[in-house]
């Protein structure tokens, strides 16, 4: 999966599970464009605007995580935090300092495309 941020394309290596394989189905339809949140200077949240299967885990998040939270928030992750999360992927081709740099302060408008599989 693709997660384009202001130009830049963050890639992203899905789990393996229910909730990842619902994510690739519900891309399958066509790129999604989400806005997100900034909270807590740790992440960014945004509403996918449906429901997806729940694999929740207590894990403590990495810069890169890509996580479902309460079924419905995508959530990327730039600083640790401990919950029970549904882990959605990881991005891969940016470090944790690149990420922070392409995600910013404040709000992003982030899109959502299925790379080819």
């Amino acid at each position: 999966m693709i997660m384009e941020v202001d130009g830049t394309a963050l890639q992203i290596k899905l789990e393996q599970n229910s909730s990842a394989d619902a994510m690739k189905e519900l891309l399958r339809q066509g790129s999604i464009t989400i806005p997100m949140k900034d909270y807590a200077h740790m992440e960014k949240f945004g509403d996918l605007g449906t429901r997806l299967p729940r694999n929740d885990q207590q894990i403590t998040t990495k810069a890169g995580d890509v996580i479902l939270s309460e079924g419905n928030l995508l959530v990327i992750y730039y600083a640790p935090n401990t919950w029970k999360f549904t882990r959605l992927g990881k991005v891969v081709n940016l470090t944790e300092k690149e990420l922070k740099k392409v995600l910013g302060k404040g709000n992003i408008m982030a899109t959502l495309i299925l790379k080819d599989e």
